[in-house]
C-alpha cells in the first residue's frame, strides 16, 4: 500500500461508468419486469452499493477508506444497460477504485439476472459483453 500518513483528510469524489450490451429481447424484459430473478435494476443497484463498501478486501493495495457517499444509477438503451457510480468521502486517498468497482459489480449482477435470456442453445454468450468502463470525473477538494 501507498503510506497516506502525512496525507491530509480532505473531500474526495470520483463517478465511474460502464454498460453491458444485451439483446433488445432482454432490455425489453429488464424494462416490462419480466426477469424471472427479480427486478435486475434493483439487485444491481445494492449489489453495487455493497461493493462500493467492501472495495479493500477484494483489491489488496487500496485502503480502507470512510464512504460519506455512494449514488448508483442506470440507463437503459436499445440494447444495454449503462450503469454511472458516484463515491465521495473525506479522507486521505481518492474514491477512484471504489466508484469502479461499483460500476463492475453492478453489470456483472444485471448479467447475472438476465443470464438465461442471453444464452444461445450452445450456451454461450453471444451478445452480453461489459464495455467502456472508465472513470469519468475525479474530484480532490471542495
Amino acid at each position: 500500500m501507498v503510506d497516506i500518513t502525512d496525507k491530509d483528510a480532505i473531500r474526495r469524489e470520483a463517478v465511474a461508468q460502464g454498460q453491458i450490451r444485451l439483446k433488445v429481447a432482454t432490455i425489453s424484459a429488464i424494462k416490462g419486469g419480466r426477469v424471472s430473478k427479480g427486478n435486475a435494476l434493483e439487485v444491481a443497484k445494492v449489489a453495487g452499493i455493497m461493493a462500493v463498501k467492501r472495495t479493500p478486501e477484494v483489491i489488496p493495495a487500496c485502503h480502507p477508506i470512510p464512504i460519506t457517499s455512494i449514488g448508483l444509477d442506470f440507463e437503459l438503451g436499445t440494447d444495454f444497460v449503462a450503469a454511472k457510480c458516484t463515491v465521495t468521502s473525506v479522507s486521505k486517498t481518492g474514491v477512484e477504485m471504489e466508484a469502479l468497482t461499483g460500476v463492475c459489480v453492478a453489470l456483472l449482477t444485471v448479467w447475472d439476472m438476465v443470464k438465461e435470456m442471453e444464452k444461445d442453445d450452445s450456451g454461450q454468450y453471444p451478445t452480453a459483453a461489459i464495455e467502456n468502463v472508465r472513470v469519468i470525473r475525479k474530484v480532490k477538494g471542495s
